[in-house]
């Protein structure tokens, strides 16, 4: 893991990182001056520095318009850095993504894939089952037609949908939204990826098909050695699918860490505010949540003081006149930006929850 700007590279235990983030930034110019120069710009993502280790799961966590799924499109070069580095080490493939241009796109885009958010509106209402998972093969020319065909029937068993023959030259209109999210999955892994971004893949679907999509997402992972960047906006997917979490707020990383780790010790006030708001399976427990203030800051050139200041309910005079705080060690690979982290670190959502549930049970004898 790379530490923000301002504090020295700290290394993910796992070796040669898959990827390493450093100082990327995205801003979106808004406004011009005079001479049409861009005055006021939307920042998207600001600085923000993290490693994702071999087969290794990183969830990126937070609200919507934080940033996270800009991230992730950056990283599959869906979108261009307004400045920063992406360096991607595959084997003997090594660049700096943000730098690729031309054929090597073609070449980055073999090892890359994408899995996005809405299985409705992904995939292209007249082309085939077929078609759809087979086109990434056909644009980098791989195998003849009856090798693609080959290739696309075992992705469709391995993703569960059996038997292959039956869903191969359907129509998307034909398939259910949990059939759909597989085929999404069968196409995102058809070309061998090593790192696969997925964007909220299980928001869109009835609760009931959620758990099987995450499970066979954990599944190929595990056998196939994928890397994921896995994006959500939900704690609990976030703890069932990665070994850490990333924690994002308007557009800088605040909290990162092994994912039992930030949730049974969170450090920085939003993870606090996050857990708190997780809701209790009993409703006689009684917790102290952490209250923020409205809504979540606009990202149009922010003040260079921290990002979550406006919101923390421990805000104090050093958050105010200092800029924004570097990502600092707290535990063992768990690294805060809070100027404050050591004050409220006895403030525990999670911890006061299974507490509570603990209390309540009943003695047993």
């Amino acid at each position: 893991m790379t530490a923000q700007i301002g504090t020295p590279p700290v290394r993910h235990s796992g070796g040669t990182p898959l990827l390493e983030i450093v100082d990327l930034e995205q801003r979106f110019p808004i406004s011009r001056g005079l001479f049409r120069a861009p005055v006021d710009f939307v920042h998207a993502v600001d600085g923000i520095s993290f490693e994702i280790a071999q087969g290794e799961s990183l969830g990126l966590v937070g609200e919507s318009g934080c940033g996270k799924s800009t991230t992730g499109r950056m990283l599959v070069k869906l979108m261009e850095p307004t400045s920063g580095s992406i360096m991607f080490r595959d084997g003997d493939y090594e660049r700096d993504v943000a730098n690729v241009t031309g054929s090597e796109v073609k070449q980055f885009r073999r090892r890359v894939q994408m899995i996005f958010q809405d299985p409705y509106e992904s995939m292209n209402p007249r082309r085939t089952i077929f078609d759809t998972i087979s086109e990434p093969l056909a644009v980098q020319k791989v195998g003849t037609v009856p090798e693609r065909e080959e290739r696309v029937l075992e992705l469709l068993r391995l993703v569960g949908l059996t038997p292959p023959e039956n869903f191969l030259f359907r129509y998307p209109h034909e398939l259910s939204g949990g059939q759909r999210q597989r085929v999404a999955v069968a196409r995102a892994l058809v070309m061998n990826p090593s790192f696969v971004v997925a964007d909220e893949p299980t928001s869109m679907l009835d609760v009931s098909i959620r758990i099987s999509i995450m499970e066979l997402m954990t599944k190929l992972a595990r056998e196939l050695g994928v890397s994921y960047l896995y994006i959500t906006h939900d704690l609990a997917v976030a703890r069932y699918m990665c070994e850490r979490i990333a924690v994002m707020y308007l557009g800088k990383i605040v909290e990162i860490g092994p994912t039992e780790e930030i949730l049974n010790n969170p450090r920085h006030p939003y993870t606090k505010a996050l857990l708190s708001a997780v809701p209790v399976p009993d409703p006689s427990i009684r917790r102290t949540p952490v209250e923020i203030k409205g809504g979540i800051s606009k990202a149009i050139n922010p003040p260079p003081e921290c990002r979550f200041i406006e919101r923390c309910p421990f805000a104090a005079e050093v958050c105010r006149t200092n800029p924004h705080p570097p990502l600092e060690q707290q535990g063992d690979r768990h690294f805060v930006a809070c100027y404050r982290a050591s004050e409220i670190a006895d403030i525990n959502p999670l911890k006061q929850i299974e507490e509570s549930m603990e209390a309540a049970r009943p003695a047993a004898g």
